[in-house]
């Protein structure tokens, strides 16, 4: 008799999760809520971040979702593991006066994933419309990183990127309560707006 298939459960609050943590912590470090010897605890959290969004890209991946597995893989290669080796690496530099950074190299990599999250926000038209707005959120932040980090923005315009990032991060962990939740108990407990883009 073949044995029946394991279901895998949706690693997707894990994923949001891990993302509210990160959006939490450059709200607070973008506001200037926190003082700069906070920046390598910083960094620490996002290393932690990608490792949960890693596992979760790979099981997106395997449950076929093309742009949940995407952007999940990127979130942890750049905005978690990335950044947080660099936030760390920075504050050693500044720490022990080691040679000065050209830190405008880091406005052109956010450029290229500017780029890629506006490109992959149309994708979320299919999913869940709190899902679709998280992205929009993000997709306000990113920018004014990018421009900042290239000199363009100043520490005003961090501002609206910090809340932005906060606005995501609270989406995030509503929608992850909501998965769950709604999931474990077979009815909606938390309501989840359907998609704006539905297909036939």
């Amino acid at each position: 008799m073949a044995e029946q298939p394991v279901k895998w459960a949706n690693s997707a609050p894990a994923g949001l999760g891990a993302l509210a943590v990160a959006c939490f912590c450059f709200y607070a470090y973008l506001g200037g809520h926190v003082e700069p010897t906070s920046i390598p605890l910083l960094g620490l959290w996002l290393l932690g971040g990608a490792l949960v969004q890693y596992t979760v890209c790979i099981l997106e991946y395997k449950e076929g979702a093309l742009v949940g597995g995407n952007v999940f893989h990127i979130f942890a290669a750049f905005f978690m593991m990335v950044s947080g080796l660099e936030l760390i690496f920075k504050y050693l530099v500044t720490a022990f006066g080691w040679l000065p950074l050209d830190h405008t190299i880091d406005g052109f990599a956010w450029i290229a994933l500017w780029i890629f999250i506006w490109t992959m926000t149309l994708g979320y038209l299919k999913s869940p419309f709190l899902l679709f707005v998280l992205v929009l959120c993000i997709d306000i932040g990113v920018p004014i990183v990018a421009l900042h980090d290239l000199g363009i923005f100043g520490h005003a315009q961090l501002q609206i990127a910090s809340f932005a990032f906060l606005t995501a991060g609270i989406l995030g962990l509503y929608i992850a309560a909501a998965i769950v939740m709604n999931n474990e108990f077979k009815r909606t407990i938390l309501p989840m707006p359907g998609a704006l883009v539905k297909m036939a």
